[in-house]
Order: C-alpha cells, then sequence, then structure tokens
C-alpha cells in the first residue's frame, strides 16, 4: 500500500490538498477529459446513428454499447494495467482512443465500422481504467484513497452530465463528424497530461502481461470469499438500481428529467459528504446502511407516488450511491500491490457491465407488469443481495491482511530473473491516519 507521508509529512485530508499533488493533479485532469470526449462521441455517435437508422434500439446501442466491451478487456488483457511502464501504458492507450476518436470523424463511414470502433475503444478504455487507477493508488497516500475516489466520481458523474448538455448544444452548430473531431482533441489533451505530469512507476508484475497472466489475477480473485463478496456488493446493487433509473421515461414520460436530476445531484452529494466529510471509520461504519438506502426509496414507486414524492425519493436513493467508496477501499486493502491495477480495472469493468444487465432486467419485467412495480421489484432484488452478502462484506474486513499476504505468497514472490522477494512484514503495512492496526477480530459493520 502507498506511504501515509507526502511531501509536506501529512497526509492530504481535502479536495484542495489533493489538488497540490501534481500526479494526483495529472491523473484527476486527464480523467476529466476523458469523461468529456466519451460523452461528447458518445453523444454524436447517437445522434448519427439516429439520423441514418431512425432505430431507437440502434441509438441506445451506440450511445451505451461500449460498457459492454468492458468485460473483454476484464477478461483478457486487463493484466497490462499492472506492467512495469504503467504511465506509458496509460499514454499509449490515450493514443489508441485518440485514433479511434479521430477515426469516427471520417465522413462517410459505414454504421457497421462505427460499432466496430465503438467496441474497441470500450475495450481499450476498460484497460486505461485499470491503468489509471492502479496508478492512482500509487500517488496518493492509503489514507487519502477514498477522499481522491470520491472527487474523480463526483467528477465523472458531473462531466457526464454537463458532457451531454455541452454535445446538445454543439451538435446545433457542428455535424456529429466535427464532434468527434472535438473529443478526440480531449482525449489528445489528456494524453499529454499524463505524460508530463505523472512520473513513471515501476513496483509492479515482473512478468509478461496477457491473457495468461490476466486468467490467473483473476481466478485468484475470485477464488477468494472477500473478494467475491466486495465485487458482488460492487456490482450487482449498484446496476439493479440502474436499471430502475432506465424505467424512469417509461414511468414518467414528461417527468424523467426530474428523475434524473434528483439522482445525480444525490449522487454528488453523496460522494462529497462520505468522502469529504466521514472518517475511514465512519465510512466502514455506514457502508451497510448507504447501500440500503441506495434501494429503499425506490420500494415507493410499487405505489404510483405523485412525481414530488418520488422525486425526493429518488434524490435520496442517489446518495447511497456513495457505498461503492468503502468498499472500493476495502478491496484495495485486500489487493496486493503488484495486481491493484487489474483488479481495481475488473472492478470497474464490472460495474459498468452490471449497469447494462440491469437495465436490461428491469426493462424486461416492465414488459410484463407497470414501470413502478418493475421499479420495485428490482430495489426489493437490491436489498436481498445486500442483505445476504453482508456477512461475507464483514468477514472480508477481518481477513484482509492475511488475505494479502496470502494471495502474494501464491503469486510466487518472484521477481525479475526468478529472484524471491521476500514477504512484508505486516508491521509495514500503513493504517489509515488518526486510526490504531486493527487485529483480525470480526470488525463493526
Amino acid at each position: 500500500m502507498p506511504s501515509d507521508t507526502t511531501a509536506s509529512g501529512k497526509p492530504p485530508s481535502t479536495y484542495r490538498d489533493l489538488l497540490r499533488n501534481r500526479e494526483f493533479m495529472g491523473l484527476y485532469a486527464s480523467l476529466t477529459l476523458a469523461v468529456a470526449a466519451t460523452t461528447l462521441s458518445g453523444f454524436a455517435l447517437g445522434t448519427l446513428v439516429d439520423q441514418q437508422t431512425k432505430s431507437p434500439f440502434l441509438t441506445a446501442v451506440s450511445m451505451y454499447g461500449a460498457t459492454f466491451a468492458t468485460v473483454l478487456g476484464a477478461l483478457t488483457l486487463m493484466s497490462v494495467a499492472d506492467g512495469n511502464r504503467p504511465r506509458r501504458t496509460l499514454v499509449a492507450l490515450e493514443c489508441v482512443s485518440l485514433a479511434g476518436g479521430a477515426a469516427q470523424a471520417v465522413p462517410g463511414l459505414p454504421l457497421a465500422a462505427r460499432f466496430g470502433l465503438l467496441l474497441v475503444l470500450g475495450f481499450f478504455r476498460s484497460l486505461g481504467t485499470g491503468a489509471r487507477m492502479g496508478l492512482l493508488a500509487e500517488v496518493v497516500p492509503a489514507s487519502a484513497y477514498a477522499l481522491a475516489r470520491s472527487l474523480m466520481n463526483i467528477t465523472s458523474g458531473g462531466m457526464a452530465i454537463l458532457g451531454y448538455a455541452i454535445g446538445a448544444v454543439l451538435l446545433r452548430y457542428l455535424s456529429p463528424q466535427e464532434v468527434f473531431a472535438v473529443a478526440a482533441a480531449l482525449t489528445g489533451g489528456g494524453s499529454v497530461i499524463v505524460a508530463v505530469t505523472v512520473r513513471e512507476r515501476s513496483i509492479r508484475l515482473t512478468r509478461r502481461p496477457g491473457l495468461r497472466q490476466t486468467w490467473t489475477t483473476n481466478i485468484e480473485l475470485f477464488s477468494r470469499s472477500g473478494q467475491r463478496a466486495l465485487l458482488l456488493n460492487l456490482w450487482v446493487p449498484n446496476g439493479l438500481i440502474v436499471g430502475c433509473e432506465a424505467l424512469f421515461i417509461s414511468y414518467a414520460p414528461h417527468r424523467a428529467g426530474f428523475f434524473l436530476a434528483a439522482g445525480s445531484a444525490g449522487m454528488l452529494l453523496g460522494d462529497l459528504a462520505v468522502g469529504r466529510l466521514f472518517t475511514a471509520e465512519q465510512r466502514r461504519r455506514y457502508a451497510f446502511a448507504l447501500r440500503l438506502l441506495l434501494a429503499a426509496p425506490y420500494l415507493l414507486f410499487a405505489f404510483h407516488p405523485p412525481v414530488p414524492v418520488a422525486t425526493v425519493a429518488v434524490f435520496i436513493a442517489g446518495a447511497g450511491f456513495a457505498a461503492t467508496l468503502p468498499l472500493q477501499e476495502q478491496l484495495l486493502e485486500l489487493t496486493p500491490d503488484p495486481v491493484r491495477g487489474q483488479v481495481q480495472g475488473v472492478e470497474s469493468a464490472g460495474r459498468m457491465t452490471w449497469q447494462g444487465i440491469g437495465a436490461a432486467i428491469a426493462g424486461g419485467i416492465a414488459q410484463h407488469f407497470t414501470a413502478g412495480t418493475a421499479v420495485a421489484c428490482v430495489a426489493a432484488a437490491s436489498i436481498a443481495i445486500t442483505v445476504l452478502s453482508r456477512p461475507f462484506v464483514v468477514r472480508a474486513r477481518a481477513v484482509r491482511v492475511q488475505s494479502a499476504d496470502a494471495w502474494s505468497s501464491h503469486d510466487g514472490g518472484s521477481g525479475r530473473g526468478g529472484r524471491t522477494r521476500p514477504p512484508r512484514p505486516a508491521a509495514r503495512r500503513q493504517c489509515p491516519a488518526g486510526e490504531e492496526p486493527r487485529s483480525a477480530g470480526r470488525p463493526r459493520e
């Protein structure tokens, strides 16, 4: 784990402190530009497909279909996120995204080619997410990791909303191909920022990244009950609630905008409060309550409440998305340093994929029942998974140190040339600022 020290000797405690870190600022700025570029290109592609096909299905797939390609990255080459030159890897992946975005700007490109580019870009962007999150865990102290993820989550959500608004304005004056060019320029700017602000790191796997290494790490990841429980809670409850949001238009066609805005506002407020105002202990203590808060307000939709009541419920539920922060912290604690980029990339890819699955599940239920009933059913399923998996999440906390050390030993601990690295003593493992080292006893939720 990264050390809990900074150049000033004090770990960051505010967003301003984080932004004084040159490397974090580079990763943060590049992520902001990447989200803006992805949003603009998705909006432009959706507009272009709608103009050419008039098909709602193809339009929706063109805007969100790239999320399904992220799972391919998690299953095949995500180990490149933990190569021995992670900065170079991230810059190279950004350049691939730049080339793909520039190709979308070519006039007259067939739709089949555009959809192919969409999947390719989704694949490489998932690898870029793993590389970026792996670098993030190295450039900020362990105690500031949740704060950093909170700021990135807030910015990603806000930039996605702003990106659609900007895209709508740009498309009034520019063609979709020209908007693609703008998105490509933003991607290029992000790659330059990473190249000039982030130092190269070398505390990574010494084995050659590839399909075999990816599968080896993934098998080890899913063979451990603690990691499985955390990934289950990061993926499924969130994805099901995104399915609830996917039914807003069906539930209230003329009020869906209010619901979407309320959910986004709640999510931003939740990330801000949990990441900035809560201590690490408070995040752990309230994690289960936040996971319940994510779904419980949607049960009201079974009774078809008035729009103002439903809007407040959606706003409150949106704050529950902040439950990802303590879960991501815990997953990082369970992950050995050499594979944390891949593990975080798998977590992100799975979360995005489950958003699409959740929307499909909710839509399938709504085909046979009312939209309000489908929303309530999906929310109830989210609550059930959260409650049933709680003991496993709690148990994962109790064994986090032993699990990480055992995983490192299972990996062989071999360095370059087959030399054996001695295991790190437990005393070197850092604790968040202000906390005492915890025993392996049963912790509080």
